[in-house]
Parts: C-alpha cells; sequence; structure tokens
C-alpha cells in the first residue's frame, strides 16, 4: 500500500478516536507541533524515515519531544505507528490529519502567492473568491511571497489553481509566439 493511503488511513483513524474521546483540539495541538519540529528540523526527518534507527528509538526520540506535553491519545499513535515500523509515514500522516481536521471543522485553507504582502481590503477580496469557491464559510489563507511571480498573484484552492501572474502571462506569450513562427515556417 502506497504511503499516501496508509498516511489517508491512519489519520482517518486518528481523527475519528480524537473526536469520540474529545480530545479533537488537544490532538490538532499535537499534530500541528509535530508538523512544526519537522520543518525546522531536517534531522527529525530523517531519523523517522530512516530504515536504520529502530522503532523503539523513535519513539524514544518522539516521548522526549511530545512525551510532557501531548495527549495520551497522540502518545498512543505515536507507539502503534513506530512499532509498526511505519515511522516514516508520520509526517504525511500529520499533514492529512490537519487536512482532514480542516474538512471537519469546516475551514477551507487557501494559499496565495504574491509579490507583496496583501493588505486588508485585498485580503477580503481574497477570501470572498475562495468562500464563493469552496462553498465554506471559514478560510484561513496562507499568505506567500514571491518575487519570481514578477506581478499578480496565485492562488490554490484544494486542487484548483488560479494563476493570474506576470510570469504566467510572459510565458503563455512566448509560446504563443513560438507556436505562429512555427506555424508560419512551414
Amino acid at each position: 500500500m502506497s504511503d499516501i493511503k496508509v498516511a489517508s488511513r491512519y489519520a482517518k483513524a486518528l481523527l475519528e478516536l480524537a473526536v469520540e474521546k474529545g480530545a479533537l483540539e488537544d490532538v490538532i495541538k499535537d499534530v500541528r507541533l509535530l508538523l512544526s519540529l519537522a520543518s525546522e528540523n531536517r534531522e527529525l526527518v530523517l531519523m523517522l524515515n530512516s530504515p536504520i534507527i529502530n522503532s523503539d528509538k523513535k519513539y524514544k526520540v518522539l516521548e522526549t519531544l511530545f512525551g510532557k506535553t501531548a495527549n495520551k491519545i497522540t502518545m498512543s499513535f505515536f507507539e502503534i505507528v513506530t512499532r509498526k515500523n511505519r515511522a516514516n509515514v508520520l509526517v504525511s500522516t500529520a499533514k492529512e490529519f490537519q487536512r482532514q481536521y480542516n474538512l471537519h471543522i469546516g475551514i477551507q485553507v487557501a494559499e496565495i502567492t504574491t509579490t507583496v504582502e496583501l493588505d486588508d481590503q485585498l485580503r477580503k477580496e481574497v477570501v470572498s473568491i475562495v468562500k464563493e469557491i469552496s462553498g465554506l464559510d471559514k478560510v484561513e489563507l496562507v499568505e506567500k511571497i514571491n518575487p519570481e511571480i514578477i506581478g499578480g498573484f496565485v492562488l490554490k484552492v484544494n486542487d484548483k489553481l488560479l494563476d493570474d501572474s506576470i510570469s504566467k502571462k510572459l510565458r503563455d506569450l512566448r509560446l504563443n509566439f513560438a507556436q505562429r513562427y512555427f506555424v508560419k515556417l512551414y
């Protein structure tokens, strides 16, 4: 079974258990902490993915990082996953859990990339566009700045991509000119 399917199933099981036990908010805090640590610490991810390090050591590291603050459900989940030699899917499971959590509570996460920081008026307009696309009332906007797009914006909502950047328009224009030139030569 692919790691994506495993992560999705693990995330679903963890979400259902957390909802059943009334610990959803505690578990999402733990999951967000894991994602934060993984993004800041490459060695943690490498350790979790390593086939050389045994599962007991992996769990001990997780226990050291989370043991005092994490929910019992989260720690039990970590223990089961590492004992089954599936620690390599913990980070992808955490990402999937966060996605399923957002769906569960009705939050649409959207990512907007611009060349400059958005002002409040533009932010409100983007949020209204995302609400229209997704049909959800709550929107979490992740803002990124990338000067390579030259101007405009790139908006990602689920699997939809709205690329209204100047760099894309220039690529399209270059492709259009190349096709016209090629057609006239032959």
